[in-house]
């Protein structure tokens, strides 16, 4: 007789979210706790975490808000003792932290380059780091656990302007499916997620013209998807049995072509 909890399938679940202050991270954070994993939200904005948990909290849930900023290696690993200590061992990381800054070439607009750099792969690997024994210790005593990194569409196809954030997806991307090569036998799944056009507060932060002109048309024109849309994707990779890793999934809005 079948054991899954299907009313609350990540029940018993410990999941850590990073980037949790808006976009995929506060959905999958809200949905990962509807379906009855204790969630630890990661993100910069104290306040935003505190209006999630509190949501959270008030449908039923158990949350722990822990302000860091991912780009400081010191921080998370003070995190994640916090959050083992309180909550137990994490079984269940979505490294979705990132930003999305696109500028031309010519422009020579290197703080922007650094700051996609220092975030999208410096802070994926800092999460890594200190995530990754509690990963091992419950996949040894679970059977199973997840790590899942938001990537990109960028990571695979052209968009110009965004040269460098692109560049940074693909390494989560490639990253992710080495990774996986190593934790996998150890009972760790490793999956990447490469959404398209999400409808997110990232594209607030673009300020190169003809980037934002792009965008607001595609807005305009196309239904893009909905963070809900990722997060449904995050905790189906996370209930799945523990002899299924799907290793890289692409999630496209319908009618985007690439």
């Amino acid at each position: 007789m079948s054991t899954v909890n299907t009313v609350l399938p990540l029940a018993g679940r410990v999941a850590v979210v990073t980037g949790a202050s808006s976009g995929l991270g506060e959905a999958a954070a809200e949905l990962l706790a509807q379906r009855g994993a204790k969630v630890a939200v990661l993100a910069r904005r104290a306040d935003r975490l505190a209006a999630l948990t509190g949501r959270i909290e008030a449908n039923g849930g158990t949350a722990l808000a822990v302000p860091v900023d991912v780009t400081d290696a010191e921080a998370v690993q003070s995190a994640a003792a916090r959050i083992e200590a309180g909550f137990g061992t994490v079984d269940l990381l979505f490294n979705n932290a990132g930003v999305m800054l696109p500028s031309k070439i010519a422009d020579v607009r290197a703080d922007l380059w650094n700051q996609q750099v220092d975030l999208n792969i410096g802070g994926l690997l800092n999460t890594v780091a200190a995530f990754v024994p509690q990963l091992r210790k419950a996949a040894a005593d679970k059977g199973v656990a997840d790590l899942v990194n938001t990537s990109s569409i960028g990571a695979q196809n052209l968009f110009p302007t965004f040269e460098v954030y692109c560049g940074t997806k693909a390494f989560v991307t490639h990253y992710s499916r080495n990774l996986r090569i190593e934790l996998g036998s150890q009972g760790v799944r490793v999956a990447v997620v490469e959404p398209g056009i999400v409808r997110t507060e990232l594209q607030g932060h673009v300020t190169e013209p003809d980037a934002t002109a792009w965008l607001d048309e595609t807005f305009k024109t196309m239904e893009v998807l909905e963070p809900a849309d990722v997060a449904e994707a995050v905790a189906h990779l996370a209930a799945l049995p523990a002899r299924v890793n799907i290793e890289r999934l692409t999630i496209m809005p319908t009618t985007q072509a690439n």
